[in-house]
């Protein structure tokens, strides 16, 4: 009886695990309710997800960008409890004293630090990342979280477009700063892309052509996912030249966050009866900065606790060529190397 019983649990519970897979790749496959509510739903209950607030971090530091509303803000609510270090970069000193308090209650560890940067403006990201890599030789997990949608074209103070600026130098710039720290710790970047990154092609950069959309023909909404699909390719590459460090990127659904109610308020009309509530759409966030191992290799893609493609139509896989990637690569490092130290 003993020996059916070995043999008949594992190969159920392997066919339930079969079936959890299909059930979460179909909803991926048909969007809607993948991206919604729906989907996040199903897959932590099939799945029987832990709750990230009850791992173990202590010892840890975890790096925050954009942390005082949406989904970082979230995320730090989350990670608040497990005992880590958590440092949090914002633009607005009194605002981030303020996520600071409201989680001062639920800290098991230290009480998070501040550290003011403007991720859009690369000389406060170096300050930044100076200020961090001088107060902590490791860096165990760094979340690229800041950003928004504009529905009007902007320039950093360096003359880059906003969205190109806060979304991809920005972080390019992070990442590089605080090599050191992330090697030390054996460390994890997480970048937060979007599932509007399946819409966008990856620009061929060359003479005359950046990322970066012409004024006279600027889109918001274009312009994001183009920023969003550059994430979503340097992550890769990162993964493939530093192997001693974790890279993953992720889109979180189409959750309730400040900057879906500002910039694309028609969506979120129709969409707001199925729209993920803030902890929904933060919970791959924090389970990647804290998850021990990470399930799977680095220069992934996740959405709810699973890796997926990062291409759902056939032009964005044709743009995406080697020759691509490694302007746009060269480009990044070419964009940020004023504002690295040299030897």
């Amino acid at each position: 009886m003993d020996s059916v019983w070995s043999f008949w649990v594992p190969n159920v519970m392997a066919g339930c695990h079969s079936m959890n897979k299909l059930i979460s790749n179909v909803l991926d496959a048909l969007i809607v309710p993948g991206f919604s509510r729906i989907g996040y739903i199903s897959r932590s209950r099939l799945n029987n997800w832990e709750d990230v607030s009850t791992f173990e971090l202590v010892g840890k530091v975890i790096v925050i960008t954009g942390p005082t509303s949406g989904l970082g803000a979230e995320c730090v609510r989350t990670l608040a409890p497990t005992g880590a270090q958590l440092v949090l970069v914002a633009r607005n000193a009194e605002k981030c004293a303020a996520i600071i308090d409201s989680v001062a209650s639920l800290c098991t560890g230290p009480q998070p630090v501040c550290v003011v940067a403007e991720m859009g403006d690369l000389a406060s990201v170096k300050n930044a990342g100076q200020s961090i890599a001088a107060q902590f030789p490791q860096v165990h997990a760094l979340v690229h979280n800041a950003g928004a949608l504009l529905n009007t074209r902007e320039l950093s103070p360096q003359r880059t477009e906003q969205t190109i600026a806060s979304h991809v130098l920005g972080p390019h710039l992070l990442t590089t700063l605080l090599l050191q720290q992330l090697h030390a710790a054996q460390g994890r970047v997480i970048t937060v892309s979007s599932g509007g990154m399946y819409s966008a092609e990856l620009p061929m950069i060359g003479p005359g052509r950046t990322l970066e959309m012409r004024e006279d023909a600027y889109n918001g909404s274009k312009q994001y996912a183009i920023a969003k699909r550059a994430q979503v390719t340097l992550n890769e590459m990162w993964a493939e030249k530093e192997r001693s460090i974790h890279f993953d990127a992720m889109h979180p659904g189409w959750a309730d966050t400040p900057g879906v109610q500002e910039s694309i308020p028609k969506f979120r009309q129709i969409t707001k009866p199925i729209l993920r509530s803030l902890k929904q759409g933060s919970d791959t966030i924090s389970w990647l900065a804290a998850v021990q191992p990470i399930p799977g290799a680095s220069g992934s893609f996740w959405s709810d606790r699973e890796i997926r493609s990062i291409h759902k139509i056939p032009t964005t896989k044709r743009s995406d060529t080697r020759d691509a990637r490694t302007n746009l690569w060269n480009w990044c490092n070419q964009m940020i190397a004023p504002y690295l130290d040299k030897p």
